[in-house]
């Protein structure tokens, strides 16, 4: 969905999204857990294709990224912009 119509949220998330899938793709060092997030770098990116995602979804592949990468310095800038960019959505209903 792209155009006027398009829900400001869904494109910064994916404009993040697509920015630390770069920036994964570039860093030089294995580390164990790097599949992990790639795996769910791409499921983030497949949710901004739909609309709105839910905001559990986002919020466990945020996690499980986080987990994957956080200890990587040199991802923490892009880590966070997607964190942020999950935080705009809220939280999730119970």
């Amino acid at each position: 969905m792209t155009g006027s119509d398009e829900d400001p949220r869904v494109a910064g998330l994916r404009t993040a999204v697509s920015r630390l899938r770069r920036e994964l793709a570039a860093h030089p060092a294995e580390f164990p857990d790097r599949g992990i997030a790639e795996d769910e770098l791409a499921a983030l990116a497949a949710m901004t294709i739909d609309g709105t995602p839910e905001v559990p979804r986002l919020r466990r592949s945020l996690l499980l990224i986080a987990g994957a990468i956080g200890s990587v310095s040199a991802l923490s800038r892009g880590l966070t912009d997607v964190r942020n960019a999950v935080d705009l959505f809220g939280q999730p209903r119970h």
